[in-house]
């Protein structure tokens, strides 16, 4: 059997989550979970980078995004209360795919999960893409009450023109910028930054990789309320964020 026959069996592809984190003083919730697909299992295209880079060569993005979706959703249907799901779309799948909207619609209403629950996470913005049926895909988005995020903000095609154009609902800052940040004030001041810009543009912005406390500590200092990393929690299966109390208390935006 070839890999990509692998990949579109059912259970192909497996989900675990990672939370965004608002933190407020000592105090911390859950604001929404990311979707991390994972390859089929036992093959060499198991891990997520490994996965999607095969799955670009073969500009299939749009077919895996959709099976990584439904199996988001069914795996979303044993967490507890009704969280935030923030699910991963590639840029390319926004431009080449003009039903990707009304697949969503019918992944939601067949796993019970209201679309305003939704958050879609650009990814991948490279190469550039020409615009106009990405804008009309994020546009259809929005109809639904669908929230979007932009990953990797500040490296690549993640610029000021996609921001502008994209008017995302949330600026992820890349782990590049963060990491270290508390002891780098060249960091610090791009963190800042990117925050300021987020909330005069009417957003938000999210800290990512988050691996140490001091870091934690200098993103929250600068203003920044979510944040999300290895410091945090670990991605898991919704099974497993259950039993380690993740799901306790989990807060809508």
């Amino acid at each position: 059997m070839s890999l990509w026959d692998r990949i579109v069996e059912p259970d192909g592809l497996t989900t675990v989550f990672q939370p965004i984190f608002r933190i407020a003083g000592k105090q911390r919730s859950a604001y929404a979970f990311e979707a991390l697909t994972r390859g089929p299992k036992g093959t060499n295209i198991e891990r997520s980078d490994v996965l999607f880079e095969y799955v670009r060569r073969k500009h299939r993005e749009s077919e895996v995004d959709l099976l990584a979706i439904g199996a988001a959703l069914r795996e979303a249907r044993d967490l507890p209360g009704e969280p935030s799901l923030s699910l991963n779309v590639h840029a390319a799948t926004l431009e080449r795919d003009d039903s990707l909207a009304g697949s969503l619609a019918v992944l939601c209403a067949e796993n019970a999960v209201p679309l305003e629950r939704i958050i879609i996470e650009i990814v991948e913005h490279a190469p550039p893409w020409s615009g106009p049926q990405l804008l009309a895909s994020l546009a259809e988005l929005r109809s639904l009450d669908v929230r979007i995020a932009l990953d990797d903000v500040g490296l690549g095609q993640s610029n000021f023109r996609m921001i502008l154009d994209c008017h995302p609902n949330l600026l992820k800052i890349d782990r590049h910028f963060v990491h270290g940040c508390h002891a780098d004030p060249h960091r610090c001041a791009v963190v800042q930054s990117i925050a300021d810009l987020a909330v005069r543009l009417g957003g938000q912005a999210v800290a990512e990789g988050i691996e140490d406390e001091r870091d934690l500590k200098a993103v929250t200092g600068l203003g920044i309320d979510l944040v999300q990393g290895y410091l945090l929690c670990l991605p898991r299966s919704s099974k497993d964020l259950r039993e380690v109390g993740v799901l306790e208390e989990v807060t809508r935006p």
